[in-house]
């Protein structure tokens, strides 16, 4: 929300308040300010000049020589360029030491042999943004339209001399999204009275209700329709002081019946429409909902197609706008419009929501009726645009308003005693000083001892509870002098539980190991929510969670993985030439056991590589990353967490390499699953050979023993083997490693595979692997024939177990 100073100044005395002390005050009252800009220009030398006479340059074609009564008595003689400048004109002059905005500063000058002294201005000269200069002004000076007088100060006219706060307004605070709220909640800030607009329309003895009737067919979702006609219109752009109000709420004008419209919106918090009453084609306004598969053409141009879930006003025919979204192209208001009909409406805030969402339209207006505007004011709003439509356009207002349905309501009562309000809070305020507080709030209340019952206000929508009051007394008393307390009790010293440590190890191993840390969106789009899902979450039947109001499509689902976004991620980087990418993930996914049910976190860690792994160009060494790189960064944490062994089994997954993808299994159960993308996949996200793994760190972490164990440094020397068995392609090297270990106890340490060959020389649907053996005694030296003897063992097991054939 976009504050004008000059603006708010319209109901409040702010004379002695510098405007960043005001937006630190309303900042400490809740309503957060973002930034204080401007003003973007206010100088003395800049100033409105009468163009006496101009005359072509004598020397240059489009030059011209202007004599310009800027106020002193003498005429100034100013060159200027603009193609419309010319005798009889108002103009912006930037005098002799006039500094523009950008840093320029005016001198005196001779242009083509001629002195010029000053300059005739544009408004982009002057500061303003492209998008707020009209249309017959964007290419030369700009020239007042209205009765200015010469010498007068130009800044103040054009309102460069105002400054802007803008607020960041909660979901709750919908009071503050129009001018009269943010007043109301200074004036509470200062203790200052608050003048507000008394609106008064002379009308014509002739009826509205002549031209027009309402009809509501659905009272929940359009409890209140007023419809005025107003006539004899002149259309035409609005005067300056509306241009400049409407501008620093961040709106374009466009002309005097829209810029009306515009601007009780911003001062009520209301939104009007204006149909033209000649194109509406009828005599009868009917709000209904929408039928499937109607259309609308919008005011955008778009044609767009309804649905039941959308309220529409129509003609009782067709439609001629989605209520509270957009109006219809058909009625559009024109330049050639003498008659409007204007619509003043409550519209349920979830059916404005729905058709805003639905058809990708937010407005100013469809902001305001989804948080809920003050339906006591729909008519007041009303009349005020019906009074300035008569002053700025003519017009002639038919009788009272026609309407349909109600505006009454029935406010929140909150009850509560003093002493309560004071506990929560922690401070000793007085009843009086609460008093005092409701007050400035201008909530009708009534006290018993130090019991008070408060009714809100219908623009206060987010008073319902005890506790709302609670906030209000808290933030008007000051959160800046609340006391400060220390807890009551005995002060313990913290410390990291077992599970932040284990979390934090994992953190620093991957991180060791060569990888990135990555955070990514829980949300994710509906086409990503169900891919890359680990089986052992599938295979249960879980489906991710929807988000019933999301706020963007691409964030609609809780995720079951997070692969999808870490791949998105890893894409971004290659996109921008950062070809060598590792980054990885620890987050939780989402499991929903029953529709509706809240649903339960399961932390993982992923992760997805590509490119090289290793790159020593001095060494003209480069590696890029496999399989094996990714297994044994996870083969070393399973090192590091676990006493239990956790097995890779050969797999295929959905969008994943069917020969390089593996499960793995910690006693017996899947607990995630590491691989190569597949190549389609890799395609798609436009990447080169991907790797990823998604592993539950819930599962891994709870079989965590936590026991330390340690073993002897043996002064006794460890005798190596090498052995190569030719066996068959399809057998894993993990099951033959284990059958080396059990059958060369009791003294073999480890077995470690250092090469697999299959090719040429070698039998077809065979392979040779060759393991590396270290036998070792902690307490002696160990003999040849003991050596031998378990080379023999585990030679004749693996002949007989796997028809393994020793190579020489």
């Amino acid at each position: 929300m976009l504050v004008s100073r000059k603006w708010l100044e319209q109901y409040i005395d702010l004379d002695e308040i510098n405007t960043h002390d005001l937006a630190e005050a309303m900042t400490k009252s809740g309503l957060e300010v973002e930034e204080v800009r401007g003003p973007i220009l206010n100088d003395d030398k800049i100033v409105v000049g009468y163009v006496k006479e101009c005359v072509q340059h004598p020397n240059a074609d489009k030059l011209n020589l202007c004599q310009v009564d800027v106020g002193e008595g003498e005429l100034s003689q100013i060159v200027c360029g603009a193609p419309n400048v010319s005798e009889g004109q108002h103009v912006i002059v930037a005098k002799p030491g006039a500094r523009l905005p950008g840093g320029m500063k005016i001198k005196k000058a001779k242009l083509r042999g001629e002195a010029s002294e000053g300059m005739i201005c544009s408004l982009q000269e002057l500061g303003f943004d492209e998008k707020n200069v009209p249309e017959e002004f964007k290419n030369s000076i700009y020239v007042f339209n209205e009765e200015v007088n010469a010498g007068e100060r130009a800044c103040p006219l054009l309102n460069l001399d105002d400054e802007i706060i803008e607020i960041e307004l909660t979901a709750n605070r919908s009071d503050c999204l129009s001018m009269i709220g943010v007043a109301y909640e200074v004036a509470a800030i200062y203790e200052k009275e608050i003048k507000l607009p008394e609106p008064d329309v002379l009308m014509e003895q002739e009826l509205s209700s002549e031209y027009v009737s309402v009809e509501i067919q659905d009272e929940k979702a359009n409890p209140y329709y007023g419809a005025w006609i107003i006539r004899d219109l002149n259309i035409q752009t609005s005067p300056l002081w509306l241009q400049n109000r409407l501008i620093s709420a961040g709106i374009r004008p466009i002309n005097n019946v829209v810029d009306v419209t515009n601007y009780v919106l911003m001062e009520y918090g209301q939104p009007l429409h204006a149909f033209d009453y000649d194109r509406f084609g009828s005599k009868k306004v009917v709000t209904r909902m929408a039928q499937d598969g109607e259309t609308i053409k919008t005011l955008d141009g778009e044609e767009r197609t309804l649905s039941s879930n959308h309220l529409v006003i129509t003609n009782g025919h067709e439609a001629h706008a989605i209520a509270g979204v957009m109006g219809g192209e058909d009625s559009e208001v024109q330049n050639n419009t003498t008659t409007i009909l204007l619509e003043a409406a409550y519209f349920n805030p979830g059916v404005v929501r729905q058709g805003s969402k639905d058809h990708g339209l937010r407005s100013e207006a469809s902001a305001r009726f989804e948080k809920g505007i003050d339906i006591t004011r729909v008519k007041e709003a009303a009349t005020r645009a019906a009074e300035l439509l008569v002053e700025v356009a003519g017009g002639k207002v038919l009788g009272e308003l026609v309407e349909a349905g109600s505006t009454d309501w029935t406010p929140e009562t909150v009850t509560f005693n003093a002493k309560e309000i004071n506990q929560k809070i922690g401070t000793d305020i007085t009843v009086d000083e609460m008093k005092n507080i409701i007050e400035r709030l201008r909530f009708d209340f009534e006290v018993d001892g130090e019991t008070f019952t408060v009714k809100a206000p219908a623009r206060r929508q987010d008073i319902a509870i005890k506790e709302d009051m609670v906030e209000e007394i808290a933030r008007l008393y000051g959160y800046d002098r609340i006391p400060y307390t220390l807890p009551v009790g005995v002060m313990k010293q913290g410390g990291l539980t077992k599970r932040q440590k284990l979390l934090r190890e994992v953190n620093h191993y991957l991180q060791k190991a060569g990888l990135n840390e990555s955070l990514t969106y829980s949300l994710t789009k509906e086409e990503w929510s169900n891919q890359f899902v680990s089986p052992e979450i599938k295979n249960q039947g879980y489906e991710p969670v929807g988000l019933a109001l999301p706020m963007t499509d691409l964030h609609s689902h809780l995720r079951l993985s997070a692969l999808p976004e870490l791949l998105s991620s890893v894409q971004h980087n290659v996109a921008r030439n950062q070809y060598n990418v590792a980054l990885y993930e620890v987050g939780s996914i989402y499991l929903q056991e029953q529709k509706g049910e809240q649903p339960s976190e399961n932390i993982r860690v992923a992760a997805a590589v590509t490119g090289l792994w290793e790159n020593h160009p001095w060494q003209g060494e480069k590696k890029p990353v496999d399989f094996f790189v990714i297994k044994g960064i996870l083969e070393g944490l399973f090192n590091h967490l676990l006493d239990d062994e956790v097995v890779f089994e050969k797999a295929e997954l959905e969008r994943m390499h069917p020969g390089r993808t593996a499960l793995m299994k910690l006693n017996g159960e899947v607990i995630g699953y590491v691989g190569q993308l597949h190549p389609s996949v890799q395609k798609e996200y436009d990447l080169d050979e991907t790797y990823v793994f998604d592993l539950n760190l819930d599962r891994v972490l709870n079989a965590v023993t936590g026991q330390e164990s340690y073993r002897m440094i043996t002064k006794y020397p460890a005798i190596a083997q090498d052995l190569a068995f030719v066996v068959d392609r399809e057998l894993p090297a993990k099951q033959l490693e284990k059958a080396i270990l059990d059958q060369g106890q009791p003294h073999l340490e480890s077995v470690r595979v250092f090469d697999v060959y299959q090719g040429e020389h070698m039998e077809e649907g065979k392979k040779s692997i060759a393991f590396n053996l270290l036998f070792q005694n902690d307490d002696r030296t160990l003999k040849d024939e003991e050596i031998e003897e378990a080379r023999h063992a585990i030679v004749k097991h693996l002949e007989n177990e796997y028809n393994a054939v020793l190579r020489g």
